[in-house]
């Protein structure tokens, strides 16, 4: 693979990282329509209408992931030669953090968590398998074939790396999965979408004002791939793990104080309410002329790359009295005429989300693998013997941290707002939360005393 000359490289000043250069082949997707799609979807979905510095998006967000990922895989080429990384390694990684979020549809989480499964509530779809698809998409329409090959790229191999690093690999069953690299570079797979511990660079939280103290940087030093059963993973010193405890404990915190803000939540109900309402009629065009509803867009990448968060302000604006009734939802919360948060409470049995009605929000909060603890996962090594792994248990860490890593809050909103109305359904919530293992927002339901 030849080398770019710097002067190549374009400069982007990123409000978190400053200054990042980036190889032409990353600005060449990057200056492709289905890229600048993602300056119009909002990274945080809903929390921007309650938190006004939440107005960023998809677009930056997936630069500051290129970059971290870039980061992170030339730390280890450089820490570790013989790990024989090369720059085709690098540049396939970097393009994975680049596109990874390509698939996300209006509002970002909102979108495939929310809206999709009241249209599609069979459907499994997820926007990892959007991003997939748009990323092929992205590279047909435009031609980057020959574009990747000119700067070393060896296709079909990289572009099936590329694929599995943003989705997986296509049969899990296999002792290894993977296609595009082998089982020797395992560990290149653990930069962009961890699934072994959930760490990896694809995290960020600046733009809603709430302090991080979490070190990003620190965790970039002294990352080290050691053998681990006979198979090679990315560990950090030992020293780290208060620093991962923190990462996570501040994942937690932003999901509590931001992400589910009970007003972020009645606006995101909100807005989905009316999607909903509007699916049957939006027509998006797709390939071969083809008119198609949002729901039906997420399968043509064509008609998806039209899909953002403006269909927000198409609705608000149609004077097709067929979306009279979504239309109204949105004028609501353009007036702050919001659904009423009636009661909110920590659940210790899980509701089955299946049943729950719509109005319903049920919220798990995790460390980001469901009720385990992440770092049970996370290999360590020490000072003294760096090439060593080996695991690190939570109470030789501190006696102080959580001994559960998962709960459920759920939160009752009604679409009414008299008071009379109120009443009723904060009496009617009340009587439920009675019947089952719940406590108050403060106290965990061990605390409350509350039983089935």
């Amino acid at each position: 693979m030849s080398e770019v000359p710097e002067e190549q490289y374009k400069v982007f000043n990123d409000p978190i990282h400053g200054h990042i250069a980036l190889h032409p082949l990353l600005v060449r997707i990057i200056d492709t329509p289905q890229f600048q799609r993602l300056r119009s979807i909002k990274q945080l979905g809903g929390t921007y209408f309650v938190y006004p510095g939440a107005a960023h998006n998809r677009f930056e967000h997936s630069i500051g992931v290129c970059h971290l990922a870039g980061e992170l895989v030339q730390v280890l080429k450089n820490r570790q030669p013989k790990l024989d990384i090369d720059d085709r390694d690098i540049l396939c990684v970097q393009i994975a953090g680049l596109c990874h979020d390509l698939g996300h549809g209006p509002f970002s989480h909102l979108f495939d968590g929310m809206v999709i499964p009241k249209i599609l509530p069979n459907s499994k779809w997820k926007h990892e398998q959007a991003s997939e698809k748009m990323f092929v998409h992205l590279v047909e329409v435009n031609d980057l074939e020959s574009v990747m090959k000119h700067y070393g790229l060896v296709l079909p191999a990289d572009l099936e790396f590329i694929k599995e690093l943003i989705n997986g690999p296509q049969d899990s069953q296999t002792p290894w999965p993977y296609k595009g690299r082998t089982e020797g570079k395992c560990f290149l797979y653990e930069i962009v979408a961890n699934k072994v511990t959930g760490i990896d660079v694809d995290k960020d939280c600046y733009h809603l004002g709430i302090q991080n103290n979490f070190d990003y940087e620190r965790l970039l030093k002294f990352a080290r791939v050691c053998v681990v059963e006979g198979r090679k993973h990315i560990c950090t010193r030992d020293k780290e793990v208060d620093n991962l405890y923190n990462m996570f404990h501040t994942r937690n915190g932003l999901h509590r104080r931001a992400y589910q803000h009970k007003v972020s939540n009645a606006i995101e109900l909100m807005i989905t309410e009316a999607l909903v309402k509007a699916n049957n009629y939006i027509e998006i065009q797709g390939s071969g002329g083809k008119r198609l509803k949002m729901s039906e867009a997420i399968e043509d990448m064509e008609a998806y790359s039209k899909l953002t968060d403006n269909v927000f302000d198409e609705i608000l604006n149609s004077t097709d009295p067929n979306l009279a009734g979504a239309q109204k939802i949105l004028q609501d919360i353009h007036c702050r005429n919001l659904y009423k948060c009636v009661g909110l409470m920590y659940i210790e049995n899980q509701l089955n989300k299946k049943t729950k009605d719509e109005r319903q929000k049920v919220v798990d909060m995790t460390y980001g693998m469901k009720d385990k603890n992440p770092i049970d996962f996370m290999h360590f090594y020490s000072k003294e013997n760096p090439n060593k792994a080996f695991k690190i248990p939570k109470d030789r860490v501190s006696q102080l941290l959580p001994e559960k890593f998962s709960e459920q809050l759920i939160q009752v909103f009604c679409m009414k707002k008299d008071e009379q109305t109120l009443k009723e359904g904060k009496k009617c919530f009340e009587e439920w939360s009675k019947r089952q293992r719940c406590s108050p927002p403060g106290r965990s339901p061990t605390q409350s005393g509350a039983t089935v």
